[in-house]
């Protein structure tokens, strides 16, 4: 008889504090692109937003994926990519002075913060990983 799954075990990613900063991260640069230039919508300001979702998404899809820790690991590695190319965009809207050097450093460090986090689980996945079923 198959087990009945709970709620917990596909949302739990809401209660990871990676997950919970990643949301923040997310929610504050929709915030901070709303004073962009109209013409960036479709560039600088989408590109930002996308890959400040991105990284809560991946953390989102990889944790019901957590039987596999290959699988895992690799939803991980692209929440990873997704803050790395976040670092990047926040370089640009630097330097083209849509953002300010005290905001740029805040979420660059809060990014910094994110990326280290999951790299702690990305080295110890056993740690989030359910333990196996014995069948007797």
């Amino acid at each position: 008889m198959a087990q009945k799954r709970t709620e917990s075990e596909f949302l739990g990613f809401k209660d990871l504090i990676v997950y919970q900063k990643a949301f923040v991260l997310a929610m504050d640069v929709f915030q901070l692109t709303k004073c962009f230039p109209k013409n960036e919508v479709y560039g600088l300001t989408d590109q930002l937003r996308r890959s400040t979702r991105s990284i809560g998404s991946n953390l989102a899809e990889a944790y019901p994926r957590r039987k596999y820790f290959k699988y895992f690991v690799s939803k991980l590695i692209d929440a990873q990519s997704e803050a790395c190319e976040t670092i990047h965009w926040l370089d640009m809207s630097h330097a083209c002075e849509y953002i300010d050097e005290t905001s740029h450093r805040h979420y660059k460090n809060l990014t910094y913060e994110i990326q280290r986090m999951i790299e702690k689980i990305i080295q110890n996945p056993s740690k989030f990983c359910p333990k196996p079923q014995n069948k007797h």
